[in-house]
């Protein structure tokens, strides 16, 4: 497996936003959760890949996480081809297939500070990409995508799984990601969020 959460909880403040939570990813699998904003679902993530660390229960990863959030963590200063090869010989890999794979290999000589919300985005899921970790944790991956960049996203996704990468996904827009298995926090008022186990997932798209 190449990530196990077991009866794993996450407190904010007095707050519990989520108990008991079980879940396992195996090479070429897909998880995505869904749920209403505030329920817990970037928390489930963070945990997930040890930026934050659960109220209680355990966390085990085979391997290193590629974590894709809200931010880029690309330099508005550099060039993008100069701000993605600074990660990419961080983690010792290059960008080059990364960028061409989300489109965006004719920016490489633009400032990240010059490029649109959904130029960004590619620039973070080409990041993502490069890392070559083998477990994907993406936190609304979608966000800023038009339909291209959505395709090319689906694309991405597909190809890590092929290559026996598995993906652990947060978002409340419909995802290319064929096969996946759905795990949703149901809502419960008094601000608790008990899970359900998983149902498979239908492959789906954007308009």
């Amino acid at each position: 497996m190449l990530l196990t959460l077991r009866d794993v909880a996450c407190l904010r403040g007095d707050r519990l936003l989520f108990e008991a939570v079980d879940l396992s990813l195996a090479a070429g699998e897909a998880l995505v959760v869904s749920g209403p904003n505030g329920i817990g679902k970037s928390s489930l993530l963070r945990i997930a890949g040890g930026l934050l660390r659960p109220s209680a229960g355990t966390v085990a990863r085979a391997g290193r996480a590629a974590w894709l959030g809200e931010a880029s963590a690309l330099d508005g200063e550099y060039r993008l081809g100069d701000a993605l090869t600074f990660w990419a010989k961080s983690d010792g890999t290059t960008c080059a297939a990364a960028m061409a794979a989300m489109g965006i290999a004719d920016l490489a000589r633009v400032p990240v500070r010059y490029l649109s919300t959904g130029q960004r985005r590619r620039a973070a899921i080409a990041r993502t990409i490069a890392n070559d970790a083998p477990l994907w944790l993406l936190d609304e991956p979608a966000n800023g995508l038009d339909r291209e960049g959505v395709e090319r996203l689906g694309a991405a996704m597909a190809a890590h799984r092929a290559g026996g990468g598995a993906i652990l996904a947060a978002t409340h827009l419909n995802l290319l990601l064929d096969g996946a298995r759905d795990f949703a926090f149901p809502h419960a008022a008094s601000g608790s969020a008990p899970t359900r186990a998983p149902e498979p997932r239908r492959q789906g798209g954007t308009a």
